[in-house]
């Protein structure tokens, strides 16, 4: 029987006759039976109807009251799957997935000291309530530097065990803790790197967001090298290798989220400087019509990628979505009727029904002699990362020839360059020109805010002009500028990005150009003489759109005049 303390909270789960509960203590452990033999597990809702209790299927995590927070532990949320919410006169309302769990509950009762009141909500909408209020509760990294200079923090970072999630972390070790909080931040901010970098008297850590470094903290230049053999233990690099460029890589869990971190750390004259780069495996893979691709784009990108046979190019400098790009098509023509296969470094998200192998130059696995193991494997269709040299571009071409549909990357800055660096590869310009089918070059551009942006008011001619576009064709159409920022764009005036491209379609002038071994000019005035669309011409259409700004398209496309 129930101690007269908690009583009332027991009476208020037992629905009605359906099963008599009995919570007792014995040796500090809690247990619960049920009189009348084995209930069946009905749903959430059907639980809160049977005892009578009031049922949502919504959180809301910003409203969590962080002092009740704060005192129950994340693993004991997440175990029992249940958040304590707010206090309403003297009660504390607790979100549940399970009623009939008592003992939980009642620990909380003991924990707060006053009666607990139970809202009943599906597991799932608990589970995710509690990963994201954890996650707003969380301190940031700026608020640890405090506890730097409190302790005595040499050789520390080697000395703990990595945790399986870092807001489930209860180390109280500072430099441990400032490293996880980094990565937290990270996460939360949407970073796409962390930099730790080393300078002469002083040491920086910011991070870049949308393609763009913002400085985070300063941490004493003294905690140095413990920050950065934390990350290397993280990684499993070498901690006493000092001299050495060294890469590795870590996977570790921040608020439910998987994330797969690269670390690569380089020797500088002040010290080793640390870049992570961070990349969600939990998130969902984009369409082709969600990475930006619009109108003729879209439409010609969606018929190239069905093709029997061919080489399918996207180039671009560091960082600008060509893999994204390429996973987009893979799962776009994905089906049990083809056999793909790729070859990647790394493999960034795995996709159901794809066979990828990952390059180990160790063992020399390369793109060259990956590739050729494939071409045994009976594909259909073939992603090579990138084509690194003269031997990977060789079979690229030999296997688009052959008819399979090959799609790889180049770092070239635009889509006409890619044909000539091919070239300069070793690559005969008429088997570049009977293998390749098309080009797309691509960049990314910050989207501005949806909730601090302001119209442009009269935009000058002189700087439509600069995008290639006339006054008359902004009549009715709205532009937009940056605002003052606001807390959901960090007051960066930006959030979020999306993609401009450049389509090369291989037609018969082209491929004429390419027999004449001519240069990237004169292939860009062949091609947008019938009517190509650059990179410029496409930011232009995303500022009519009202989705970024002439800004953001010039900063982007600086480079592309001819």
């Amino acid at each position: 029987m129930a101690s007269p303390s908690n009583a009332s909270t027991v009476r208020s789960l037992q629905p009605g006759r359906a099963a008599a509960v009995s919570v007792s203590r014995t040796e500090g452990r809690e247990s619960s039976a049920e009189t009348d033999g084995p209930t069946p597990n009905p749903d959430t809702g059907t639980l809160a109807a049977l005892y009578q209790l009031p049922f949502t299927d919504r959180l809301d995590p910003a409203s969590v009251d962080p002092e009740l927070l704060a005192r129950v532990p994340m693993q004991f949320a997440r175990r029992n799957v249940l958040l304590p919410l707010r206090r309403e006169d003297t009660e504390v309302v607790v979100a549940v997935a399970d009623p009939r769990a008592l003992g939980p509950l009642d620990d909380l009762r003991v924990l707060y000291g006053t009666p607990v009141r139970a809202l009943v909500a599906p597991a799932e909408v608990v589970s995710e309530a509690i990963n994201r209020a954890y996650d707003l509760a969380s301190g940031n990294a700026a608020d640890l530097m405090g506890d730097l200079d409190e302790q005595r923090l040499d050789l520390i970072a080697t000395e703990l065990e990595e945790p399986r999630d870092l807001l489930e972390t209860d180390d109280e070790a500072p430099i441990i803790r400032l490293v996880n909080s980094l990565l937290f931040q990270a996460v939360k901010d949407r970073a796409s790197d962390i930099h730790i970098e080393p300078f002469e008297r002083t040491l920086a850590v910011r991070f870049r967001i949308d393609g763009i470094l913002y400085d985070v903290i300063s941490p004493p230049k003294r905690f140095q090298p413990i920050i950065t053999s934390r990350v290397k233990i993280m990684a499993g690099l070498n901690i006493a290798e000092k001299r050495l460029p060294q890469d590795g890589r870590l996977r570790t869990k921040v608020a439910g989220k998987d994330i797969d971190v690269r670390v690569s750390v380089v020797p500088t004259a002040f010290g080793e400087r640390v870049v992570l780069r961070l990349l969600d495996r939990s998130a969902t893979l984009l369409g082709l019509a969600e990475l930006g691709l619009t109108g003729r784009n879209l439409a010609l990108v969606d018929r190239l990628i069905r093709q029997s046979h061919g080489i399918v190019l996207v180039t671009g400098p560091t960082g600008s979505g060509k893999t994204t790009t390429l996973y987009a098509a893979l799962s776009t023509i994905n089906s049990t009727e083809r056999n793909i296969i790729t070859i990647e470094d790394p493999i960034e998200y795995q996709l159901h029904g794809v066979g990828q192998i990952q390059v180990n130059p160790k063992i020399d696995l390369t793109f060259a002699s990956g590739l050729r193991s494939i071409l045994r494997q009976d594909p259909d269709v073939i992603m090579v990362g990138e084509i690194r040299d003269g031997e990977t571009a060789e079979i690229a071409i030999q296997a688009a020839l052959t008819g399979h549909l090959v799609f790889s990357t180049l770092h070239t800055n635009d889509s006409f360059s890619a044909v000539t660096r091919l070239v300069e590869m070793g690559t005969e310009p008429f088997l570049v020109s009977s293998s390749v089918i098309a080009v797309m070059a691509q960049r990314l551009v910050r989207r501005v805010c949806d909730g601090c942006r302001r119209p442009l008011a009269d935009p000058t001619p002189e700087a439509l002009a600069e995008i290639g576009v006339t006054v008359a064709s902004v009549t009715g159409r709205t532009l937009y500028a940056t605002g003052p920022g606001c807390e959901r764009c960090k007051h960066t005036g930006y959030r979020g990005r999306t993609g401009i491209h450049e389509l090369l379609v291989m037609d018969d002038d082209v491929r004429s150009c390419i027999m004449k071994n001519a240069d990237a000019a004169e292939i860009r005035r062949v091609a947008t003489a019938h009517g190509m669309p650059t990179l410029r011409d496409d930011g232009a259409g995303k500022v009519l759109a009202g989705e970024t700004t002439i800004e953001e398209i010039l900063r982007v496309t600086q480079d592309d005049l001819v």
